[in-house]
């Protein structure tokens, strides 16, 4: 329990702490018009309150990443404390905070146009293909978790494609109408729910005398199949640690945010709250199943039993029900903000006004058709493909923030850092995966290393013609 309790204490630290550091750093300007002003077109710029933006942004980038990603890394034992909780503060939530607020400076640009700015045209034409990949997934993914889980949930009396199909109409309406409409109305109904059954969990935890089996913290692994902890637990946990999902989603909240000032509290304090969720729900999988019987459970029925199982053992049947509600909301909320984003994408690549719905039809109905498709896929191969490009965007957004950092000649370490890291451990992945090179994972590191160097080789030499260029970092608002 110690580490359990030492790591939330930890996160909140971190928000108090580095985060006002980082804040510090970025410098945000609190008189500045924000794009939802100076941009306001009544469908995706509208200003909103701070704590509705909040709600919003913690559901959008709060996917079933922060649940089944635990599940499957409580397999690898508590050394996934570990990252849950360095990850986020000194990666995830960076990551949020910087790709958020550096949109705010660039009119609610997407993470595409931001590479293209910062890190070259070439890079713009990269990203749109990785976030549209990764939106699609995440998309796809996001229908197919919540509905195995509300299948399960109601004893399979109602049939899964029927299930399918009343969440793509859902995605479909949020993803065309206002934001203010749909989005803005039901997340704080949706936040209540997510909030009662992760608290529910925890509470749980204690009343049954689970939470003393919370292992301590080991940097053993415990894996039941010996995978390597080096580049495997970081694919495993994206969503709770560091995600590139979510600067997919921060651009939709940097167009409905009223002043700078609230850029902390939205942007990595939503992340440290997610990292809360990614420990409460590794530790209650932890503490009731042992290694063994949460591999077969996972390979049984995916994560989605595992959250049903934690959840009525914990809670009872009806608790239980509001804690497997509470994990549904999750991916719902994510991904109908996910073809949001997708869409928005799209129509600034194609440079298409979305301000009459026929033209965001345009563009929405062919992604779910798209989507449609990937639902056949098995969920494993969807989930492995999904790690690898979440993480390769994430590495993409903090080059951006590290670049942004370096233009104006302030600590861009604090991206910098991360970046490095992470960048090495998707070349790592991919050189040594099943669905990538399938190299010897020693070759794998050394491989890593040499293209790694590049990058950063690529990131001075990019920063230089940025300064001698003297690019305009931030926008002037109209």
């Amino acid at each position: 329990m110690v580490t359990f309790f030492g790591g939330i204490a930890l996160l909140l630290l971190g928000y108090f702490t580095y985060g006002k550091y980082v804040e510090k750093v970025f410098m945000p300007n609190y008189e500045r018009k924000t794009p939802a002003y100076s941009n306001a077109d009544g469908v995706d710029y509208v200003p909103m309150s701070k704590t509705k933006n909040s709600l919003i942004q913690l559901l959008n980038i709060a996917g079933t990443g922060p649940i089944f990603g635990p599940i499957m890394g409580a397999l690898f034992g508590p050394v996934a404390f570990l990252w849950i909780v360095l990850g986020s503060i000194f990666a995830g939530a960076v990551h949020d905070y910087l790709t958020g607020m550096i949109s705010i400076r660039n009119r609610g640009a997407h993470i595409p146009e931001l590479a293209g700015k910062f890190l070259g045209k070439a890079s713009k034409h990269v990203v749109n293909a990785f976030a549209l990949l990764l939106l699609l997934l995440v998309g796809t993914v996001f229908v197919t978790t919540p509905a195995s889980m509300l299948h399960i949930l109601i004893d399979q009396k109602v049939a899964l494609g029927v299930i399918i199909g009343a969440i793509f109409f859902y995605y479909l309406l949020s993803t065309a109408l206002p934001i203010d409409k749909i989005i803005g109305r039901l997340y704080p109904f949706f936040g209540a729910v997510l909030l009662i059954g992760t608290l529910g969990v925890a509470v749980g935890m204690f009343v049954s005398g689970d939470a003393a089996k919370i292992p301590e913290l080991s940097l053993t692994n415990m894996h039941p199949d010996n995978i390597p902890i080096f580049p495997m637990l970081f694919f495993t946990i994206t969503c709770g640690a560091l995600s590139g999902f979510h600067a997919t989603q921060s651009p939709i909240i940097s167009r409905t945010t009223k002043s700078e000032k609230e850029g902390r509290f939205i942007f990595y304090g939503m992340m440290i709250a997610e990292g809360i969720i990614a420990m409460i729900w590794a530790a209650a999988t932890m503490a009731i199943f042992d290694g063994m019987t949460l591999k077969e459970m996972i390979a049984e029925g995916t994560p989605s039993l595992v959250v049903n199982e934690v959840s009525v053992y914990l809670l009872g049947a009806v608790g239980g029900t509001i804690a497997v509600l509470g994990a549904v909301v999750l991916p719902i909320t994510s991904g109908d903000t996910a073809f949001r984003a997708a869409r928005n994408i799209i129509a600034d690549y194609i440079k298409l006004p979305q301000n009459k719905l026929a033209k965001r039809l345009f563009i929405a109905l062919p992604l779910f058709a798209i989507s449609v498709v990937l639902t056949q896929i098995d969920f494993n191969i969807l989930w492995r493909y999904f790690s690898w490009a979440n993480q390769g965007t994430a590495a993409l957004a903090l080059w951006i923030g590290a670049m942004y950092l370096y233009v104006k000649k302030r600590n861009y370490w604090i991206a910098f850092i991360p970046a490095v890291f992470i960048t090495y451990m998707v070349f790592v992945y991919i050189l040594n995966a099943q669905i990538g090179f399938r190299l010897d994972l020693n070759l794998s590191f050394i491989i890593g290393i040499f293209l790694t160097a590049a990058t950063i080789g690529y990131f001075y030499w990019k920063g230089r013609l940025n300064h001698q260029e003297s690019i305009n970092v931030d926008e002037e608002a109209a």
